[in-house]
């Protein structure tokens, strides 16, 4: 039902104002007589609200969601990754105390609020190896793309180098958020045989250019490789410039050394596998972390610990760096908002957890991940992408040629084998990328073994 409050008599006024005899007059100069359909829109009739229940419940039926039968079996990677979430998790974050104290800009009535962005913080910058963390990002391609403004801002310079092995549609948000800048170019350096960035042509690329504001690098990257970036800080610190490390997968910190310990500035991640169920176009959780002392060039929001005047501990919104709050030329981003909820959720899983739960986890997605690994590489016309070490998610070249037909028919018996890396670069098109997690168990991966040898005899 449309809500259009101006009365026949209000748009003839509003028209005679303005000097024009029609709406459609109004818009004739800016909607060209080729774009205009001239017909009334092809619309199905409306439905009462039983009708429409019924309609959209018939819809949902056709849904197959991952991990239930009818969705089959899945290995589904490329940037969003799954994990067991306890029961737990949605139970606590569907307390009303969560919804009621929605925006923290009262401390007074949102201290539960502010708490978990503290606690949040606290987990993150430990997770990612850093001093401190903002309250939470869009989601990790957003989050990449805030790290490199936030590294132009810091250096003076403008000029970001990123690799290949960034996940493709990260370095396009990036492009897009750079893009209108002055010197906003991003240079992007290859992956060499061994599925790692091209550590030659890097250093090349860095030592030439003389605008360097940071250098971004995915660990583990879109192809699975481990990443060392170690001499990667040395070298861009020799420059001037900062060291962003990225990570779709930051689980794999529980197994190894995060972005922060090997020398980067700006730590970045999605985080969303551990706090929701994925979802197609639904929220994200992007983990931002820095060293301390460049606190105040963080984007979004910053929650820290004080006193009041009572001497009990409170929490407050210590910086909150968007145009509404300050000068808009003094403004780090224009972020209005943290994912709040999904950020709540992620520290609840990420605190029962614990020191002793992450790594477990870790382990049972790299074990599983090296015998699918080596199951798969052995199959007759089938070859690791590359040689380098991975954690739970790998790139295999497929026999034939092309990664998207053998995934079409594992899918019609019943298993989604992983990803078509060609979908973001022809160079891929017989790449499989294959994710593995701890939900999987041996006969999944023999299922999944058994199937890919099936499909490609």
């Amino acid at each position: 039902m449309r809500y259009v409050p101006h009365t026949p008599g209000d748009v003839a006024k509003m028209l005679d104002r303005i000097g024009v005899a029609s709406v459609d007059a109004l818009f004739s100069q800016l909607i060209p007589p080729r774009l205009r359909i001239g017909r009334p829109l092809g619309l199905e009739p409306s439905l009462d609200e039983a009708s429409l229940a019924r309609h959209l419940g018939e819809l949902a039926a056709r849904n197959a969601a991952a991990g239930t039968p009818e969705g089959g079996l899945q290995f589904l990677g490329a940037g969003v990754h799954p994990h067991t979430i306890p029961a737990a998790v949605d139970l606590q974050i569907s307390r009303a105390e969560w919804y009621t104290s929605y925006t923290p800009y009262q401390p007074e009535i949102s201290q539960g609020t502010l708490q978990a962005m503290y606690e949040y913080q606290t987990i993150v910058a430990e997770w990612l190896g850093l001093d401190v963390s903002n309250a939470s990002m869009y989601d990790g391609s957003t989050a990449t793309a805030e790290a490199v403004l936030m590294a132009r801002r810091l250096s003076g310079k403008k000029r970001a180098i990123v690799s290949a092995g960034l996940h493709p549609e990260y370095r396009l948000v990036t492009e897009t958020y750079t893009r209108a800048l002055s010197g906003g170019e991003v240079i992007v350096v290859p992956l060499g045989t061994d599925g790692r960035t091209d550590a030659r042509a890097l250093e090349a690329r860095v030592l030439e250019e003389p605008d360097l504001a940071c250098v971004v690098i995915q660990t583990p990257n879109f192809l699975g490789a481990i990443e060392d970036l170690r001499p990667v800080a040395k070298l861009v610190h020799e420059r001037g410039g900062l060291l962003v490390g990225v990570s779709t997968e930051p689980v794999a910190f529980g197994m190894y050394a995060p972005p922060g310990k090997l020398g980067a500035d700006i730590a970045v991640a999605e985080g969303i596998g551990l706090a929701i169920p994925p979802t197609l176009g639904g929220p994200g959780l992007g983990m931002f972390a820095a060293r301390g002392e460049h606190v105040r060039a963080l984007p979004g929001r910053l929650v820290g610990e004080t006193v009041d005047k009572d001497g009990r501990r409170g929490y407050v919104l210590t910086l909150a760096t968007r145009e509404q709050h300050i000068r808009r030329e003094k403004a780090t981003s224009n972020i209005c908002t943290n994912t709040g909820l999904v950020a709540l959720a992620f520290t609840i899983h990420a605190c029962m957890l614990g020191r002793q739960g992450l790594p477990e986890m870790a382990r049972l997605c790299f074990r599983k991940a090296e015998y699918a690994k080596a199951r798969i590489g052995a199959l007759k016309g089938f070859a690791l992408a590359h040689a380098s070490p991975t954690f739970a998610e790998f790139a295999v070249r497929v026999p034939g040629g092309d990664a998207a037909q053998v995934i079409s028919r594992a899918a019609a018996r019943g298993v989604h084998p992983g990803v078509a890396a060609g979908r973001w670069n022809a160079v891929w098109n017989d790449v499989l990328l294959v994710s593995v997690n701890e939900t999987h168990r041996k006969e999944d991966l023999d299922k999944l073994v058994a199937t890919l040898a099936e499909v490609t005899r």
